[in-house]
């Protein structure tokens, strides 16, 4: 179809953020009580979602429902889980299950509620590109308005004074696999698509799960509660050492805290970057539950004599992969300690193999010649999460959920989507709307004792007030 020329640009806004995960619904719900403060939120979904191939029943979120949107930020904001609880009329069941740790579908559930009540949100809104205008000293935001078809609908402009992007993670298919995944007669899914194929898989005659982390736990956990005692023909495989415990201590959970972020942004980059890949453990194990419900399904199936028919093997990478007549897979594995090599023929894959961070290239492009880079051409990313930008560029880009490689672990982590919200809209605004704690760990990181630096950026001139027809 024929999409009309952009219109002429409205009054600029002060925000507009690109993408509506749950870390830009944070800061869209606690942008809301501010009315000096005109923010818009682009997404291309029709609707708010999250990981909705995942909410397994009975998976839990591994943060506690304090880390909602909100609640570490202002816990008096009416975005509150609890409040959210009180609007459906669920409090008193909630404080009788005495659950800390909530299951996905709820939480998934709590953020739809607040997505269908703000109104800062467009869906169907894709943007397809983000410019500085050196004239305007304003950011063109071009974006796409999409129909219920998810089709072309119209073309739109919007000007900002700042963006603030939080377009998330993608699905990592390891390259071995990604042929497979990518023809449609081979049942090879990622694990973010679990669920949609869920029926497929159980009626498969052997399935194997690849990755051994949390979400490779879940999967293998339902299919196994799913399939007959004695025929369960499950294999479950990935490159750790072991199917190792999360770090899950009340010490080793202050990796996610202020303190901690504030520690890691300020080490050398070659540091930095051995630490996330060491630390790996603090957010890519199995949380201690799950592993206790697979044992005890295992355990279950032996109760008459004899073995489930399930393997399960640690330290396997898959070296290469390829279909057998139309509709089996064959699996080059070799084991990394041992320097083994096997074939698996097998009927499913379930690729549980993570996420990585949504890379930034396709949306920043206009804004390239004005990005500072670190050594590996990462974007450098100052403490206040703001990409760091030639100084002629006046306006501020903010990132949520790209920036582990300055900011460390925590970045993906839902417990600090609250903290991170509140400093984005100190910094934006120039005061203190969400005063930041000082001190948030019992650990000092480090021998230097660094002065506390909590951002409220007073520094910075406050927002221009609206007026028509700027």
């Amino acid at each position: 179809m024929t999409t009309p020329a952009h219109p002429a640009p409205e009054a600029p806004r002060d925000l507009v953020g690109i993408g509506i995960g749950p870390f830009n619904l944070s800061l869209a719900a606690l942008a809301d009580p501010l009315t000096d403060l005109d923010a818009v939120f682009y997404d291309q979904r029709p609707a708010f979602h999250w990981h909705p191939g995942l909410l397994i029943d009975g998976a839990r979120v591994q943060v506690p429902f304090l880390a909602d949107l909100v609640t570490l930020a202002d816990p008096a904001s009416p975005w509150t889980f609890l409040n959210h609880l009180k609007a459906r009329e669920r409090l008193f069941p909630f404080y009788f299950a005495e659950r800390f740790h909530i299951q996905r579908a709820e939480y998934d559930a709590y953020c739809r509620w607040v997505a269908e009540n703000l109104n800062s949100l467009r869906f169907h809104h894709q943007v397809d590109a983000v410019r500085w205008n050196p004239e305007r000293r304003l950011f063109e935001v071009d974006y796409t308005q999409l129909d219920a078809d998810g089709e072309a609908e119209a073309l739109g402009r919007t000007h900002a004074r700042n963006v603030v992007l939080g377009v998330g993670t993608e699905p990592h298919v390891p390259d071995p696999l990604r042929p497979l995944v990518e023809a449609p007669t081979v049942p090879v899914v990622h694990a973010a698509d679990y669920l949609r194929h869920r029926d497929t898989l159980l009626a498969a005659g052997h399935v194997t799960v690849i990755g051994t982390g949390q979400s490779g736990a879940e999967i293998f956990l339902d299919l196994l509660r799913h399939r007959p005692a004695g025929h369960e023909r499950l294999h479950w495989l990935g490159r750790t050492e072991a199917f190792a415990p999360m770090e899950y201590s009340k010490l080793g959970l202050e990796h996610f805290t202020p303190d901690y972020t504030r520690y890691f942004h300020a080490l050398a980059e070659p540091v930095r970057d051995r630490l996330v890949a060491s630390q790996w453990q603090l957010h890519k194990g199995i949380d201690a539950d799950t592993t206790a419900a697979i044992h005890d399904e295992l355990y279950r199936r032996t109760l008459d004599g004899g073995w489930p028919d399930t393997v399960l093997t640690p330290g396997v990478h898959v070296r290469t992969a390829g279909r057998v007549a139309t509709t089996r897979i064959e699996l080059h594995l070799e084991h990394d300690q041992q320097k083994t090599r096997t074939r698996l023929t097998t009927d499913a894959v379930v690729l549980a193999t993570g996420y990585r961070e949504r890379p930034l290239g396709r949306v920043l492009a206009g804004l390239d010649p004005y990005l500072r880079r670190d050594s590996r051409e990462r974007p450098r990313v100052d403490e206040r999460f703001r990409l760091l930008l030639d100084p002629s560029v006046t306006g501020r880009v903010y990132v949520q959920n790209a920036e582990t490689h300055t900011h460390g672990v925590g970045a993906p982590d839902l417990g600090l989507a609250a903290w991170r919200s509140a400093t984005i809209l100190n910094d934006l605004t120039g005061r203190e709307p969400y005063p930041l704690p000082s001190r948030t760990a019992f650990t000092t990181f480090g021998l230097e004792q660094a002065r506390p630096q909590i951002p409220p950026a007073r520094d910075h001139r406050a927002l221009t007030p609206l007026v028509e027809g700027i």
